[in-house]
């Protein structure tokens, strides 16, 4: 493995090796798989600094499929000195999926990155809300002084029960429209990753949450968006994240707990109380059910606890 001299610092106008391939692939990407916005700047990222660690001695004309199964290996020992190895992961993983698209186009013939081993990412269980814990949150409230503090504490009680309740994304919740609703049901239509719709069962205590805010605020047309920020307009996810905030304080409860934490919570919960795994899979609109199948983990405590209480011969 050659040795590699540090890389100078470069705007992000500036040009690099292989760029133009990188912004056509980008293109289709969000054109026929209809990736996310953030999905595809995160491929950018990653494959931007895969092309100026391959130039970084300025030997490298920017040609892809001139790429070989060792410069990927040593880009992999190289990162693992200065990334976290789920950072090396997500950059490999870009990697991958852009010389997939090089070779389904024929691009190349077999693409470098097949059979490349990566470091063993640590087994970390997603963290959540205990149910003590979750009925505290949703619980705890002040009193308003004022109709416009009325109307946002009502609003961010529908949001709280809204992402627990039906296990959404924050990028989901912000994404509902007036017409994604049905309260007579109960269920959401919600637009998860790569623009896949489903239909999500929210509860009772989400719905009457929201028929709450709506009351006040009005009932929203079919396009208008179903949470509003406080300034009107459509809701962003970093108020969401602030608004959970200062409702963790309220009620005492850790503030490293974030809005995906309400998700987990909700998986964790269903599968506590008896939900099928395939089911709560379509709930939390999960591609793979082995993504949901790291819950089933979450649970084995409480079945510790009620084989104790429950077998004769525990």
């Amino acid at each position: 493995m050659r040795k590699r001299r540090p890389q100078p610092q470069r705007g992000e106008g500036a040009e690099w090796p292989g760029r133009a391939a990188v912004e056509d692939f980008l293109a289709r990407q969000r054109e026929a798989r209809r990736l996310s916005t953030r999905t595809c700047a995160t491929y950018g990222r990653s494959l931007k600094g895969f092309a100026r660690w391959k130039d970084s001695d300025g030997g490298w004309d920017g040609d892809w499929s001139r790429l070989t199964p060792r410069d990927l290996r040593d880009f992999v020992i190289e990162r693992q000195s200065t990334h976290e190895r789920r950072s090396v992961h997500n950059q490999i993983s870009a990697v991958r999926a852009f010389l997939s698209d090089l070779r389904e186009r024929g691009g190349i013939d077999a693409t470098p990155a097949a059979g490349l081993v990566l470091p063993k990412l640590p087994k970390a269980l997603p963290k959540f809300l205990t149910e003590t814990q979750a009925e505290l949150l949703l619980e705890t409230s002040t009193d308003p002084a004022t109709p416009a503090a009325a109307l946002e504490a009502a609003r961010d009680q529908a949001i709280l029960e809204m992402l627990y309740g039906a296990g959404l994304r924050v990028s989901e919740l912000c994404g509902l429209r007036g017409g994604d609703v049905d309260l007579s049901t109960g269920v959401v239509r919600v637009t998860g990753k790569g623009s896949k719709e489903r239909d999500v069962p929210a509860g009772e205590a989400a719905m009457r949450a929201l028929r709450g805010y709506w009351a006040m605020r009005g009932t929203p047309a079919r396009g208008e968006p179903a949470f509003l920020a406080a300034r009107g307009g459509a809701l962003h996810a970093r108020a969401v994240q602030l608004m959970l905030k200062r409702r963790l304080a309220l009620a005492g409860l850790p503030a490293d707990l974030t809005p995906h934490k309400l998700r987990h919570s909700c998986a964790t919960h269903l599968l506590s109380g008896g939900a099928d795994l395939r089911l709560v899979q379509e709930q939390l609109g999960h591609a793979s059910l082995s993504t949901t199948q790291i819950y089933t983990h979450l649970t084995v405590q409480r079945l510790r606890e009620v084989r104790r209480k429950a077998h004769p011969r525990a």
